[in-house]
């Protein structure tokens, strides 16, 4: 496994929340991704990486950059109140009821975790600064 694939250590990503970082794509294209953790452990199955753009409209990020919101295990779109399971990726409440994130494959290992994704290479932790994001104010509460 590469080194130059390790995303963060497994103690870094949120029980309550998501960890923010960027990919690249084999023609250089970034993309926002999300760690969020499934439970306590250190298995590949305690951690679900997913792109960082809600099914409803995909130019809103799920995590705008300080963490998802989340209820019940649950991801949350901030601005259309869509839930995603956090194992599955699947939305079960909300606009885009039925329709699943965009999973990257990862590995954990020695309490790191790394990105196995064969389409994607890992560039940096964070967001990518000034992409156009158009996301817009929320009307949900939590």
């Amino acid at each position: 496994m590469a080194a130059t694939q390790r995303i963060t250590s497994l103690e870094n990503v949120p029980a309550e929340s998501t960890f923010l970082f960027r990919v690249a794509d084999e023609l250089g294209d970034r993309r926002e991704a999300i760690l969020v953790a499934n439970g306590t452990g250190s298995t590949d199955a305690d951690v679900s990486c997913w792109l960082n753009y809600c099914q409803h409209f995909t130019h809103i990020k799920l995590d705008k950059g300080d963490g998802a919101p989340m209820r019940d295990g649950e991801v949350i779109c901030a601005n259309h109140g869509a839930y995603f399971e956090t194992d599955s990726g699947e939305c079960t409440f909300g606009p885009c009821e039925g329709a699943y994130l965009t999973e990257l494959e990862v590995t954990v290992s020695n309490g790191d975790v790394y990105l196995a994704d064969e389409e994607y290479e890992f560039v940096a932790t964070g967001p990518i600064e000034d992409d156009g994001d158009l996301t817009s104010t929320s009307n949900v509460e939590f």
